[in-house]
């Protein structure tokens, strides 16, 4: 069929748009990579720029010259496979059992779970649970067991399954399959779109995580990435306001911003990177259900 000028038009203003966006959306990508093997002195001279006017790594080597950045990588990815593949086990069984209509009570239990939504218990009792009743005081599994299971995620995962047809599972109990059988071998291979986007939603939360590492973890090399990342940065500036008020001038000589672009490439790259593979199921989520058969 062939196609006529109208649509020929609709192509090429569209993928136009497209292109552009894109574009919009690399450079300032582009530009942090640029600033960050640069030196500080030169940023500050030219600016920011596409191009490293004068080729530096300064920053990468302030980041790397304590040794304890790949400990740290270690740490962040640990608590992220880990913390994932927990998370989304126990978020789909409770997500399929509030979705199965023949459970009891399970429009109270969705309550209960939405209302941690709106109220939670607080800092205080929070830091209690965790260091004197679960004894996680500096233990990896303090980042990992109190972001266990997210509200949001629970109840995202219950709506998906809510849309898979009860023939599914009914053929399944038809044929002598328990809850446990019709979960693992009938709903979660047919739910791998809900999965990938909750799990990368998971896996984000655990890529990112430094606070709880403030408040429990005291053993340098069980820091993760974000919080080693941000003590550095905090001793840049704590460098440059005790030199400002010993009236030393350190502009350019303390790589402060590059730093901080070098940061950005160093914590952004592996999670980048995760999204391609995630993304068919993506594409698959949004066209679900758009073909009966």
């Amino acid at each position: 069929m062939k196609k006529v000028k109208g649509d020929t038009a609709v192509s090429v203003v569209c993928y136009g748009f497209i292109i552009i966006f894109a574009v919009l959306c690399l450079v300032p990508l582009l530009l942090v990579l640029a600033s960050s093997f640069t030196s500080q002195a030169s940023l500050n001279q030219m600016g920011y720029r596409l191009w490293p006017a004068e080729f530096d790594l300064a920053a990468y080597r302030m980041l790397f010259k304590s040794g304890t950045i790949l400990p740290a990588y270690g740490v962040t990815i640990f608590i992220t496979v880990v913390g994932t593949v927990l998370s989304m086990l126990v978020t789909c069984a409770c997500a399929y059992a509030i979705s199965c209509k023949g459970m009891q009570y399970r429009g109270a239990i969705a309550f209960f779970i939405y209302f941690t939504m709106l109220f939670t218990g607080g800092l205080v009792p929070t830091y209690l649970w965790v260091t004197k009743y679960l004894h996680l005081s500096d233990s990896l599994w303090a980042l990992i067991l109190p972001s266990l299971v997210n509200a949001w995620n629970l109840l995202l995962m219950r709506n998906f399954f809510n849309g898979i047809p009860d023939a599914l599972s009914e053929s399944g109990r038809i044929d002598g399959a328990n809850d446990i059988v019709i979960f693992f071998k009938i709903i979660l291979p047919i739910s791998l779109p809900g999965i990938a986007t909750v799990g990368l939603f998971y896996a984000l939360a655990y890529w990112n995580e430094w606070y709880k590492a403030l408040l429990y973890i005291h053993t340098e090399w069980k820091y993760p990435l974000q919080y080693l990342i941000m003590m550095i940065q905090k001793d840049i500036q704590f460098v440059q306001q005790n030199a400002a008020q010993a009236g030393v001038q350190t502009e350019g000589l303390v790589p402060a911003e590059t730093v901080q672009m070098a940061t950005a490439v160093v914590t952004i790259g592996p999670i980048v990177l995760l999204y391609p593979f995630l993304q068919k199921y993506f594409v698959q989520g949004l066209t679900v259900g758009s073909v009966k058969g």
